[in-house]
């Protein structure tokens, strides 16, 4: 069977819910700028009095993947709500493998994230905070590894989420160890031992330090300098992405999953 037409109706059905949710994509900008204006310029200024110039340029890799994170794993709550509301009984009995579901999804997702960072990219340009020179290859990598990864791990925390709520309390739980562990607020070898390990098996540091790449500190200003190697941040990023699928593929897949949505979906249309 062409896989083409599903995957391009699932995808298009979540960017048509985004198009229909302009106010989401517009109020996603206020918690990255407020980072960056208000806390990046209180700390830029304390720090310059110790001859630290640069911190909020040093923020800029770290609110575009705020961006990524929020609006990419946010998007799978569509896949709890379809478990729900019965929208997902369709997708199962439709003949094509459920490891599409996960992947269409997913990819979707990564496009939800990628908007976001474009247009906060667009406002931090217009704002004077991107600055000539920087590395556009390494940038549209790293958005597009860290949207992807940010997907990923969203599809992993659904697939596990029975109701939304459930959903709710995982993210926060999740979400914000994941970003501010991850050295897009403050460099990592200035962390205390046992929080530094933790930012070296955090995913998230990755897509973190590899857009950090793309932008490179102030000259002679080595305190913002980035953290890993530019083929670090690919290999681990590419890992994650990967056992966070797969493992997302194998829960969706299994038989007693699906019987538990038909049995929940009969269920709450008989009461």
């Amino acid at each position: 069977m062409n896989m083409t037409r599903p995957l391009a109706a699932i995808v298009g059905r979540e960017l048509k819910r985004l198009l229909r949710q302009r106010g989401r994509l517009l109020s996603s900008m206020a918690r990255p700028l407020i980072w960056l204006l208000v806390i990046g310029g209180g700390f830029g200024s304390m720090l310059s009095q110790f001859g630290r110039e640069g911190y909020q340029q040093f923020l800029v890799p770290g609110v575009l993947c705020m961006v990524l994170l929020f609006g990419a794993l946010l998007s799978a709550l569509s896949l709890v709500y379809d478990k729900e509301s019965g929208v997902m009984r369709m997708l199962i009995v439709a003949p094509f493998s459920r490891t599409w579901i996960i992947l269409a999804r997913t990819f979707s997702g990564s496009l939800v994230g990628l908007a976001h960072a474009l247009l906060l990219l667009a406002v931090l340009a217009l704002l004077g905070f991107i600055h000539w020179p920087f590395n556009v290859g390494l940038l549209a990598l790293g958005m597009i590894a860290t949207a992807l990864l940010s997907a990923s791990l969203g599809m992993l925390i659904a697939v596990f989420s029975k109701t939304l709520e459930n959903f709710a309390v995982i993210m926060n739980f999740f979400i914000f160890p994941v970003f501010f562990l991850s050295g897009a607020l403050y460099p990592i070898d200035h962390l205390p031992q046992a929080l530094r390990v933790i930012t070296w098996v955090n995913p998230f540091s990755y897509g973190v330090d590899l857009l950090k790449h793309a932008f490179p500190p102030p000259e002679g200003n080595e305190v913002f300098a980035t953290d890993f190697t530019v083929g670090l941040d690919v290999a681990m990023l590419a890992l994650w992405i990967a056992v966070a699928l797969m493992t997302a593929c194998a829960r969706f897949s299994r038989p007693r999953m699906m019987e538990r949505f038909a049995a929940r979906l009969s269920a709450s249309r008989r009461s």
